[in-house]
């Protein structure tokens, strides 16, 4: 293998582990200095800093599921999703180094909240947005890089298909 492939997959391995890592003392601070449903506002009232304990997925989805059924669709589907699609990432090298970068935050991202789900049985949220009519649901940093990494898989798409035409 030559050395260009493995700093490659290397790069791959870093980025993945510092949203991780991101993700990790973010949800170790809050969980060490914010009590449980504190609300303390960082920017007025349109930034917040709460801690809340998540159960379920998104929105609290699932949270009222049979234990069974949340070890297979909350624990289980999402490990071998995310390792399988490390695993690709990381034997394939004609990727577009954009897509490349999307999905080692989705995978980062969904990594630190599988963290959490294993180790403590719920996820802990603690970011909070309201300005104006948005108002987004509380999230964490794994939260932020899913939805960057989508963001951009979906920028990505577009650009190529514009390119195909």
């Amino acid at each position: 293998m030559d050395r260009k492939r493995i700093f490659k997959r290397v790069g791959i391995i870093v980025l993945v582990l510092l949203n991780i890592a991101c993700d990790q003392l973010s949800k170790d601070v809050v969980r060490k200095n914010v009590r449980p449903y504190d609300f303390i506002e960082i920017v007025g009232d349109h930034f917040i800093l709460t801690n809340v304990e998540n159960t379920g997925a998104i929105m609290g989805f699932g949270a009222n599921l049979a234990p069974i059924f949340k070890l297979i669709f909350l624990q289980f589907l999402p490990v071998m999703v995310l390792a399988i699609l490390l695993f690709r990432i990381l034997q394939r090298s004609q990727h577009d180094k954009w897509l490349i970068l999307a999905l080692t935050f989705v995978i980062g991202g969904g990594m630190g909240n599988l963290i959490d789900r294993i180790a403590y049985g719920s996820v802990t949220d603690f970011f909070q947005l309201q300005w104006g009519f948005l108002k987004t649901g509380i999230f964490n940093l794994a939260d932020v890089s899913v939805t960057l990494g989508v963001l951009l898989i979906l920028l990505v798409s577009l650009r190529h298909k514009k390119i195909a035409r």
